[in-house]
């Protein structure tokens, strides 16, 4: 396990669908000062519209802003342009930069850039994903993750969420948005960005390890606490059973379930691509053996990969006096890493996960039968 995350480059990916605002939101944090140690990447510079008064000098496909951002067009694919921009700002021909921010096709499944980031090696070395942004118009978003399930994903895995066209939608369609969005994900805090007016640090600042501080914000990062009841469900480790109060936590989901799948006129909506996500954080209050957790961890991604959406964890691991931090997306996980020390006195495990058609049960079943395998590890039970 490494304790490097802290000093690789932190990378932000910009998401949402078509129409969202992304070039417009792209545009204005162009020209803000606090974005002068950014690299961004866009597919063509036309499309998010570069004023030219603020280019300070062009050469090829980059262009240094007068606000000191760096904008830069994807060569090819993302594994070449960060190697060649990460080569350049190692040479000196460009400027250094501290941050990199990425915008995606609004069609596009954010999963594959995150990939990208977490499994080419050079990308992978220099570069860490910090957060993921995703924006939703206030107008059309509601209609938007009605038709198209991959604006659900967008959303699902966001660190971020920024509501646009917020001054142009009834308050009340805004209201039921918002409502529906924190369903979907109660990690992401939810902005707003009129006429893409935000500030950087709202957007960038999701991150586990603070470069200006040079400290890490578990709390920020993982964001536990916001999954409310099922942060409260605490788990141990001395035995295989499993009557944990399901009756109390099915009664709350059912309750979350229907208020998840009303539409603006107050009709339940069962169709909805929302139906198949689910956002859960577990909690265990004895360490885990890394053996143990490790095999848990590559079952769900060989078997189940393609619904694991998201996952973020932060783990005590028997032997190990300080934290494990693991981030996983889809079939990949980042290398697990030690920061070094607790936020608080807090020992107690901490995973969130987000997934597509699958189940809380299940994960917690698959820890069962790998537990009842292994006499030898800690054992698993729910009071």
């Amino acid at each position: 396990m490494s304790e490097q995350i802290d000093r690789r480059i932190p990378v932000s990916v910009i998401t949402g669908f078509l129409g969202a605002g992304k070039s417009t939101l792209l545009n204005r944090l162009l020209r803000h000062p606090d974005m002068g140690d950014t690299a961004v990447i866009v597919n063509e510079f036309g499309e998010i519209g570069l004023d030219h008064a603020l280019i300070a000098s062009s050469k090829e496909d980059t262009i240094l802003l007068s606000s000191g951002c760096l904008c830069c067009t994807v060569r090819g694919d993302l594994v070449n342009t960060f190697r060649d921009l990460t080569a350049r700002r190692d040479a000196g021909e460009i400027k250094p930069f501290k941050r990199v921010v990425i915008e995606t096709t609004g069609l596009a499944d954010p999963a594959p850039v995150l990939h990208t980031l977490m499994s080419d090696p050079v990308v992978a070395e220099r570069c860490r994903l910090e957060s993921v942004v995703t924006l939703v118009d206030a107008v059309n978003g509601s209609g938007t993750l009605d038709h198209h399930t991959e604006a659900v994903k967008q959303a699902a895995v966001a660190d971020r969420l920024v509501l646009t066209k917020v001054d142009l939608a009834e308050q009340k369609s805004v209201q039921h948005l918002r409502h529906r969005l924190q369903h979907l994900n109660p990690g992401a805090p939810v902005f707003t960005a009129i006429g893409g007016d935000i500030a950087p640090n709202q957007l960038f600042n999701a991150g586990l390890y603070d470069p200006k501080t040079k400290s890490f914000n578990v709390q920020n990062w993982l964001r536990a606490e916001a999954y409310g009841d099922d942060h409260d469900h605490h788990h141990d480790h001395d035995d295989h059973h499993h009557d944990h109060g399901h009756d109390h936590h099915d009664h709350a989901h059912e309750h979350h379930d229907h208020a998840h799948f009303q539409t603006a006129e107050g009709k339940v909506d069962v169709n909805r691509h929302d139906a198949s996500i689910q956002s859960f954080c577990l909690t265990f209050d004895q360490p885990f053996e890394w053996n143990t957790l490790a095999t848990w961890l590559d079952l769900l991604a060989a078997y189940r990969g393609d619904n694991l959406l998201r996952v973020k964890g932060l783990v005590n691991v028997a032997g190990v006096d300080r934290p494990v931090v693991i981030h996983g997306v889809q079939h990949l996980f980042h290398p697990p890493a030690t920061i070094p020390a607790w936020p608080d006195d807090n020992r107690q495990s901490r995973i969130v996960f987000i997934t597509r058609d699958l189940n809380r049960e299940v994960i917690e079943q698959t820890l069962t039968a790998l537990l009842q395998a292994e006499p030898s590890a800690p054992q698993q039970s729910h009071p």
